[in-house]
């Protein structure tokens, strides 16, 4: 059996040969098939990869508790360091917490200006947003207890404030007040909203509350930053902070919450889904050129079958059996498929190396699509090439060496 098949492949390959210009264009629609389903799930799954990065740049196991709905705060009342403290001690799966109170200012440095954002929080906070320090150091819960005028500033700030000057024990200005740098946070570039997430100086929350109301009591965080233990359900987080924060600010059964939590890991689950469901459409649309493909295969095979109708005639009359014939036909069909499908996959190759670059997506090479789209196209080739096989095999060899 062996023996016979490859004897088969090796007739295949003769009559490939034979005519080089009908086999291309027979198996270009098996490349361009293959080459657009490998290309397709390859960028859908750079983008995906992306994506979860943007949305990790925010922290890990990140939870946005904000006042309002949506993102719109306007009117409602904003939290108190005693919600903290409550979430803190009656929540469960909650690893860090930190107060965020944000405004806006200018920083001048010298002769050297910029408006930036104003972020006030705990050392904690650094952790919960995957903060890491280029330079300096974060500063202390003493130095946030005393509302001590310090500050760490983003890559963005050091590049426009300082240029080619160490920051570190510089004080700048900040609107009518002043800080000194103590550290730099390391680049994060863009988030997954597209702001500048390094456009920013972070100050105890406590230095910034007074600036602002003279005092540090109230209801003044906007934000609260929480993070969830590792695997810890965020939706657990998500139910218990909604009832406490609830019963904190005195809702009723049927009031509507004045305030909302934001779940980064839903975010990534959702968006998630929504890209890995986008590249399966878009793979299938692209697949069909596969099915395309197969039928220019079974249009060559019927060809080829009626040129050889004589050839046949022959080796049925010298004692050949009707399997060997329609196994003969079948290699070739099956041999023009692989080759598509392995150009295709070289070309699928290509095209996402040169389009990561153009979509900004990294390039993940997925074995298991490669070996997919391969024993597809291989499938294609015993599904179309079957019906010329058979034909063949059933010609009558007399009517067969009648044949002109």
């Amino acid at each position: 059996m062996i023996n016979m098949l490859l004897n088969a492949l090796l007739i295949a390959v003769r009559e490939i040969r034979r005519n080089l210009t009908r086999s291309f264009l027979t198996v270009i629609g098996i490349v361009i098939g293959v080459a657009a389903v490998v290309t397709m799930v390859t960028l859908g799954r750079g983008a995906t990869e992306t994506i979860k990065g943007e949305i990790s740049k925010m922290g890990s196991n990140l939870l946005i508790l904000r006042p309002g709905q949506g993102w719109f705060s306007r009117g409602v009342d904003q939290f108190s360091i005693d919600d903290l403290d409550a979430i803190r001690t009656q929540i469960n799966g909650v690893a860090d917490l930190a107060p965020f109170v944000q405004s806006n200012a200018t920083a001048v440095f010298q002769e050297n200006s910029s408006n930036f954002d104003v972020q006030g929080t705990t050392s904690n906070y650094f952790k919960i947003g995957n903060w890491e320090i280029s330079k300096g150091r974060i500063f202390t819960e003493e130095e946030v207890a005393n509302a001590s005028s310090v500050c760490v500033i983003g890559e963005t700030i050091r590049k426009k404030l300082f240029e080619n000057i160490d920051p570190i024990g510089q004080r700048i200005r900040l609107g009518d007040n002043s800080a000194t740098v103590i550290g730099v946070t390391a680049a994060k570039g863009q988030g997954g909203f597209g702001d500048d997430l390094d456009d920013n100086v972070i100050i105890p929350y406590t230095a910034l509350v007074r600036r602002q109301t003279g005092s540090q009591g109230g209801r003044f965080v906007s934000q609260v930053m929480i993070s969830g233990e590792d695997g810890f359900p965020s939706a657990q987080i998500v139910a218990e902070v909604t009832l406490l924060m609830r019963e904190r600010r005195h809702i009723s059964l049927n009031e509507q919450d004045d305030f909302n939590v934001f779940d980064s890991q839903q975010l990534a689950d959702v968006v998630t889904s929504s890209t890995k469901v986008m590249t399966s459409l878009l793979g299938a649309v692209a697949g069909v050129s596969l099915l395309v493909g197969g039928i220019g295969i079974m249009n060559i095979m019927l060809v080829s079958v009626t040129e050889r109708t004589r050839e046949i005639g022959i080796r049925l009359a010298i004692g050949a059996r009707a399997r060997e014939v329609l196994l003969q036909f079948l290699v070739e069909a099956v041999t023009l498929s692989c080759i598509g499908g392995i150009a295709g996959i070289l070309l699928a190759y290509g095209l996402c190396h040169a389009l990561v670059k153009v979509v900004g997506t990294p390039f993940i090479f997925d074995p298991t699509i490669n070996i997919i789209a391969f024993v597809f196209s291989a499938a294609i080739g015993i599904l179309f090439g079957f019906m010329p096989a058979r034909r063949a095999a059933a010609l009558d060899p007399i009517d067969a060496l009648r044949h002109e």
